[in-house]
Order: structure tokens, then C-alpha cells, then sequence
């Protein structure tokens, strides 16, 4: 059903949401529903589950969910700020997700990881890393495992405990996804290397849940919409309850351009361009930015005024600082017999014994290890990125080689830890514009060698676990720095030092009293490389928060 609630842009509203992914569409739900109005400001189109497809030429190749490729983005990038910033080597998008109503969260894989107590308080347990701004996070595990929690069961995950887990209040709403091959041949090799392979939990339905239809199993996860709406995308799980309220109107195709404020220095209107290319601008008594981790600090560097000449929110200059991507490393092996491992979710089981840093190994980091088909679970990719690199590239023998390996394939991907720095950051280009004129996003990234030996560290065993399982034949793609990510964290990181953070443990802009920020851009530290269920508890806690502060006349 259509959404019927409509604000005048001069009526002034109670909130203005910029963005409505995995924090955006859970703030907007919180806001509507508790009363207060809300217009939720997605450049993007609102996309119905019908209008999902399996083409993966559309939407892997041409980039159809990422609104096209950089001939439509402009980004630039570089490794050091030194350097005039330009096109990636590989000629992709640098910052990569999805431009539509529930963000990111339509296209991603869906693996569901927690942070645990030790990432809130990592400084204070190993001390300083030279060349980073790493710090503990302003609030613990415990105070945000009740929002965890509340995302289980509102959004919907499925899963089980495993050996390593944090501790939980509740338990998972639904039980875990069917093992695949490639999980059953991880409990194999797992058990023949004394490690340990555990459910992976899913923000996928593995029953029904909330009034929605459990996975068809289908294969078509990872960078696809579920038009089975099975996938617990904000899209599906948020969206529709925030409409229902009465209190939300979502606005897509509307690109926000800037943050204006009062002679008070509050923000008072946010102004876009609507899908025919004229600008607007909304009234609100508040401001939410939940646009991500580069564009939330591309906004407030686009809203500098005489006064706030440096960005809006930035008198720390921390505004799209400390950029994080989570590195990753991957082990590609064929085995035997068909796995037919494209059914399905991506990953069924995932091992965790190497998620905390052991000092032993002379670095920092850690994370986790997932069994998965990856470029495999779909036939163009596999040809062009999962196949053998020792095998022809043409003709007879690549067709052969294809129609064995295709449905024998599996790939072990590592996701590890990034380290917060003032040279990785997210920066206005002075040359390039994206297709609506705004500056585009210069990324400058050059990973800590700490994260890039922990990706080496990771990589080796990834290829014990296809030794110890028995693959024909294996491959690896070495490690190398990051050109660009979809993980996008810590730009406007929260702290209780106006001085070194853009926002306080509440996610109020320490600058601007009505304008508070909330996306991938808060987190403090990278986590182990699955950010979205601390995006979305992060959001939960934050609407509580602001809920409380506009019930007692405090915005």
C-alpha cells in the first residue's frame, strides 16, 4: 500500500532523517511510531520486492542497486595525501552500497556478527598503537547488548550460540539456516586442525517471523534484494512499520545537498534536490544523518558556512577521519565432488577462534573465518573472478574448466580488523562532481601494516582449511591494500572529548544540539569485519536516546 502521510517542505517537521539504511530506516520506525513526525530524506528510489531481480548482469556488472557505476559517482581516489586522487586501479567505485529506500541493507550478504566486550575497550587492554586514534568506545558491551538483542528479534536473526560468543540476554528468535556443503567440509577440516566451526547467524529468516516469509533458499544474497523479503533488510523489516504509523513519510530520489542552520547555529532545514532536479528544502526541528560512513562526513564537509567554515560538526576536525573498511583475505579451492554450493544463503558456518588479537603474533587485529561460494554462487562472476587462474582463459579448455569447477568451488574469506588513522579519510575532490554537481568523495587510504599482516595471517588459514579438507586443487590472491570498501566506519566517531569525536555516547553532534549523527561513521573501532548488527543496535539505542532528549524539551 502506497504511503499516504505527506509533509509540506515550509511545514516544519519534528525530524528530518537523511538516509534510511541499517541506521536510518530503524530511526525512522522509532522516531514515527513514538509520534513524532518524521521525513525520511533516501537519494535513491524506492524499489518494491517485486522489483528485484536475479539479473546479474543488471545488477552485479552494470551496478544497477548502486545507482551506476563511477561515470555516475565521480569518486577519486588515492593512497596518500600527497598524491592528486584519480581512479582506482581496478576502475571501481571506491565507496561502494546501495542507493535506495533501506540502503545497504537490501544488497549485503546478511552475515550477522556482534561485537564483543573486549572491542569496546581494546586501548585500555593492549595500549597505544603508534600512527592511529585508536581509543575505547564512550560506552561498553553491556549497555548496548539489550539493543542487540531488540535487533534479533525486531529485524529478525537467525543463528545459534557459539563457543565464542558474547553473552546474550535472549536467545535467538528462529534457529540457523541449513548447513551447506561448503559448512559441512568447515566442520571437517575445522575438527582436523583443532579449531571450531559454529552457525553462522543470518539477518534471514529462517522461519517466518514478524509477519514475513522464511528464505526460499534461492542463492541470490549477496548484492541482490530479496523479493521474497526473507532478507532483513530495514526495507522489510522498518520501512513498512514506519509508514504504517501515520507520523513518516519516506521521500526517495531526493539528494540532499546541505544542512543549512539558524543565526542560532541549529539546524533548521535540510535542502535536496527532488527527483526532477529542483532544490528543496524541509523545516525540521531536528536533523538525523544516517546517510553512511563517507557520505554522512561528505554532507557536513558540503554544509561549511562562515560558521562552521571547516564542514558542519567539525570543530574537532574528526569529520570523515579514521575511515575504516574491515581487510579481508580468501582461499578458493575445488574439490571432488559437486558442493553445489550457489543454493542457498552464501555462508552456513563460520569459525572464530582467531577473532581476539594474541600479542604473540606481533600484531594487532583479528576476526573471523567463513565458508562461502562468493564468486562462485553465480555464473558470469565465476568466469570472470572465481576461475582457476592457472587454467586457459579461452576456447575449449576455459568452457571445460568452468562446467567442472563451477558447482565444486568453495572459498574460505577471512574479515578482519582496520585501525583508525588521520591518513585514511573521506575528503571533498576540488575537481570532480558527481551527476547531481555536488563535490564528489575523494577517498586517501592506505591500510596499517598491522591489518594488512593480520590479512596475511588470515590467508594462511584459509588455505590450511582447503589443505585439511582435501581440495583438488586451491588458490589464493595474495594481500594488498584496500582501493575502496563497502564497510564504511568511523568518520564521525562518537567519544566524550568534543576535541577528538563528532559526536557524544548519545550521538548528539557535540557542535550543533539538534543534529545527531548516526550510521557506520559512529563506530570507534572496525569490529572483526561484520558491521551492520552494530549499526543497527548502535540506531536502536541512539532513537531511545533522542526519543527521551525531545520528550523533556531537550532539542
Amino acid at each position: 500500500m502506497a504511503n499516504e502521510t505527506t509533509f509540506a517542505t515550509r511545514e516544519e517537521v519534528d525530524f528530518v532523517v537523511i538516509g534510511s539504511g541499517s541506521a536510518g530506516g530503524i530511526l525512522a520506525k522509532e522516531l514515527s511510531t513514538a509520534g513524532f513526525s518524521t521525513v525520511v530524506l533516501e537519494q535513491g528510489p524506492y524499489r518494491r520486492l517485486n522489483d528485484f531481480t536475479h539479473d546479474e548482469l543488471s545488477v552485479v556488472i552494470r551496478s544497477e542497486l548502486h545507482g551506476g557505476g563511477n561515470e555516475v559517482h565521480g569518486q577519486t581516489y588515492r593512497q596518500f595525501e600527497h598524491e592528486v586522487a584519480g581512479p582506482t586501479p581496478d576502475g571501481r567505485t571506491p565507496i561502494r552500497y546501495s542507493r535506495g529506500v533501506g540502503g545497504s541493507s537490501v544488497h549485503f550478504t546478511a552475515n550477522f556478527w556482534r561485537l564483543r566486550p573486549t572491542d569496546f575497550r581494546e586501548r585500555s587492554l593492549l595500549g597505544e598503537i603508534s600512527g592511529t586514534n585508536f581509543v575505547d568506545w564512550p560506552i561498553t558491551y553491556e549497555e548496548l547488548e539489550p539493543y542487540y538483542t531488540k535487533v534479533d528479534w525486531e529485524i529478525g536473526v537467525s543463528g545459534a550460540p557459539g563457543p565464542f560468543d558474547a553473552p546474550r540476554s535472549k536467545p535467538f528468535p528462529m534457529p540457523p539456516m541449513p548447513i551447506k556443503s561448503s559448512g559441512v567440509l568447515m566442520e571437517q577440516a575445522a575438527a582436523e586442525l583443532g579449531w571450531h566451526a559454529q552457525p553462522e547467524p543470518h539477518a534471514i529468516l529462517s522461519q517466518p517471523h514478524n509477519g514475513r516469509a522464511a528464505c526460499m533458499s534461492c542463492g541470490f544474497c549477496m548484492w541482490y534484494g530479496c523479493e521474497a523479503g526473507a532478507k532483513s533488510s530495514t526495507l522489510a523489516a522498518m520501512i513498512p512499520l514506519a509508514e504504517a504509523s501515520g507520523s513518516c513519510e519516506i521521500r526517495p530520489e531526493s539528494t540532499v545537498i546541505r544542512i543549512d542552520t539558524d543565526d542560532k547555529g541549529r539546524a533548521s532545514e535540510v535542502v535536496y534536490l527532488d527527483r526532477d532536479g529542483v532544490e528543496q528544502a524541509q523545516r525540521t526541528r531536528a536533523v538525523v544523518l544516517s546517510a553512511n560512513g563517507a557520505e554522512s562526513a561528505r554532507l557536513l564537509l558540503m554544509s561549511a558556512s562562515s560558521r562552521h567554515p571547516d564542514g558542519l560538526a567539525n570543530s574537532s576536525g574528526y569529520v570523515g577521519r579514521n575511515l575504516m573498511f574491515n581487510q579481508h583475505a580468501l582461499a578458493i579451492g575445488v574439490y571432488e565432488h559437486p558442493l553445489n554450493d550457489f543454493k542457498g544463503v552464501q555462508v552456513s558456518r563460520i569459525i572464530h577462534d582467531f577473532y581476539e588479537t594474541d600479542e604473540q603474533r606481533g600484531f594487532y587485529g583479528g576476526g573471523g573465518i567463513d565458508a562461502r561460494p562468493l564468486f562462485s554462487a553465480t555464473p558470469i562472476l565465476h568466469a570472470l573472478l572465481g576461475h582457476d587462474p592457472n587454467a586457459p582463459r579461452w576456447g575449449q579448455g576455459f568452457k571445460d574448466t568452468i562446467a567442472h569447477d563451477f558447482s565444486r568451488s568453495l572459498s574460505y574469506v577471512a574479515s578482519t580488523t582496520s585501525l583508525p588513522m588521520d591518513r585514511n579519510n573521506v575528503t571533498l575532490d576540488p575537481n570532480s562532481k558527481d551527476a547531481w554537481g555536488r563535490p564528489a568523495v575523494r577517498l586517501t587510504y592506505m591500510d596499517h601494516e598491522d591489518d594488512l599482516s593480520m590479512a596475511a595471517f588470515f590467508e594462511d588459514r584459509c588455505a590450511e582449511l582447503h589443505e585439511a579438507g582435501g581440495a583438488q586443487k586451491l588458490w589464493r590472491f595474495g594481500i594488498h591494500p584496500s582501493t575502496g570498501g563497502e564497510h564504511l566506519l568511523g568518520t564521525c566517531r562518537m567519544g566524550n572529548d568534543p576535541a577528538s569525536s563528532v559526536v557524544d555516547s548519545k550521538h548528539r553532534s557535540h557542535d550543533v544540539p539538534n543534529l545527531f549523527i548516526c550510521d557506520g561513521s559512529s563506530m570507534v573501532t572496525s569490529g572483526r569485519g561484520q558491521p551492520t548488527h552494530t549499526i543497527m543496535a548502535l540506531a536502536f539505542r541512539a532513537a531511545d536516546h533522542i526519543k527521551a532528549a525531545a520528550n523533556a524539551g531537550d532539542i
